[in-house]
């Protein structure tokens, strides 16, 4: 993703933090749109975001919660 594409969809993207993080900042937002999944750190907004595709980011949560 060039800087140019993700400071777009740091702008359009539905972000989200979780309900559960504390307010130390220590957290990321998340992105779901619909064929990827936007992360990026809530501190630096503007800095870099990664992207998945919807089948690695499920592949991921599914994995946490069988931990």
């Amino acid at each position: 993703m060039s800087s140019t594409q993700a400071a777009g969809l740091n702008r359009t993207a539905n972000w989200r933090k979780s309900s559960r993080s504390a307010n130390n900042a220590h957290c990321v937002e998340v992105a779901v749109m619909t064929r990827a999944v936007g992360v990026r750190d809530t501190k630096d907004r503007d800095g870099g975001t990664l992207l998945f595709t919807t089948e690695q980011w499920t592949s991921f949560t599914t994995s946490l919660k069988q931990d």
